[in-house]
């Protein structure tokens, strides 16, 4: 189960990042961090700025509202998201 944390008004998750993959998606949920797969390769920031973008696609929200607190240079991340609700989280994470 995926662990959303509840700051108010952003909400944080780990995110386990598998870089150069054919296509850019969720993969399924390891352990308490959702499993990412994303076409960039781990090279000059292009894999974070990817997980960026992908959020900013997934729950509509601009990418400056996404930020990687954790985990820069790691496949382990931590991705807050400003302006997103738990329940707006857990819908689109498929959350009961």
């Amino acid at each position: 189960m995926i662990d959303l944390v509840d700051k108010g008004n952003r909400i944080a998750f780990k995110v386990k990042v598998q870089p150069r993959a054919s296509k850019s998606e969720i993969a399924g949920i390891i352990g308490d961090a959702v499993k990412l797969r994303i076409t960039s390769p781990p090279v000059d920031g292009a894999a974070n700025e990817a997980v960026i973008r992908f959020f900013a696609d997934l729950f509509r929200k601009p990418a400056k509202d996404i930020a990687i607190i954790s985990g820069l240079l790691s496949r382990n991340k931590i991705v807050e998201i400003s302006g997103l609700s738990l329940s707006e989280a857990k819908k689109a994470f498929q959350i009961e």
